[in-house]
């Protein structure tokens, strides 16, 4: 493909910047497990022992009988290696009124590209872990049901409420809005906007995030707790080189080297809802 270049004549340095949100699921997952010098982390389930009614009398297996416990192992390899390169000639730069320049460059690839693609692949990975995942096409009249369905469900698996989040496409939180069931909490700390959280629903943050950031066909929604998905990201590393080797002006690279993975034994932590009928 051509390299387009539009060369100003006399234009604005100020830059005409695509509308491009930042991270949304820092608060959806953990980074609890340390991957420093390792490429893979193992996490052992350990299983438990039945309960008996204690015998007063005999000689022998008066608390029942004797168990083995069970250890397996859950393996997390990290698999994504990520990585972009280019370059901003000196006299590009010069003569597009310094639009195109590194250090905004580098910027705007990150809250463009890198940022959105973890963004998809963390939530496609806790869609694909989910412990429940349940079809109904949603509707103003039956989404504050199929909430507190699944907040039973969540109940029932013993996942702690506080932290879960309520993550919702703009559609679905239109349906929220317009729902009559549905009271919005809308006090949010500035520091709970920041993350994207936009409003409170039976004691969950609701996370709004653009219908292109997740990966799953047919979203409705999901909740979901940060328990349940440790992932890591192991290198952030973004650097400007100016005049390389080869490169009359300034070098930029970057690589992230990320994954998340699903809990076995949390995977009932996460609760899907898709968007049809069957």
């Amino acid at each position: 493909m051509a390299q387009v270049i539009d060369y100003a004549k006399k234009f604005s340095p100020v830059v005409d910047e695509r509308f491009k949100e930042e991270a949304k699921t820092n608060g959806l997952v953990n980074q609890n497990y340390d991957w420093v010098g390792a490429k893979t982390v193992a996490v052992y389930s350990v299983s438990t022992a039945t309960m008996n009614d204690y015998g007063r009398t005999g000689e022998l297996s008066r608390f029942g009988t004797l168990e083995d416990l069970n250890a397996t192992t859950q393996e997390m390899t990290l698999t994504k290696d990520r990585s972009f390169t280019f370059a901003i000639d000196k006299m590009q730069a010069d003569e597009t009124a310094q639009a195109l320049e590194a250090g905004s460059a580098l910027a705007r690839q990150l809250r463009e590209v890198v940022i959105p693609e973890i963004d998809e692949y963390r939530l496609g990975v806790m869609a694909a872990g989910a412990g429940n995942t349940v079809p109904l096409v949603l509707s103003d009249e039956n989404i504050y049901g199929a909430i507190l369905d699944a907040t039973a469900k969540v109940d029932e698996a013993e996942v702690p409420v506080t932290g879960r989040q309520l993550v919702v496409t703009p559609a679905t939180y239109k349906l929220l809005k317009q729902s009559k069931e549905v009271i919005l909490e809308t006090e949010i700390a500035q520091e709970k906007r920041d993350r994207g959280v936009i409003a409170m629903v039976d004691g969950m943050e609701v996370l709004r995030v653009p219908a292109n950031r997740i990966g799953v066909e047919n979203f409705g929604f999901m909740v979901a707790h940060p328990v349940a998905t440790p992932a890591p990201v192991k290198l952030a590393d973004y650097r400007v080189h100016q005049d390389p080797v080869g490169v009359s002006g300034a070098l930029v690279e970057g690589r992230v080297y990320y994954d998340a993975f699903v809990l076995a034994n949390k995977e009932n932590a996460i609760y899907v809802h898709i968007n049809n009928a069957s």
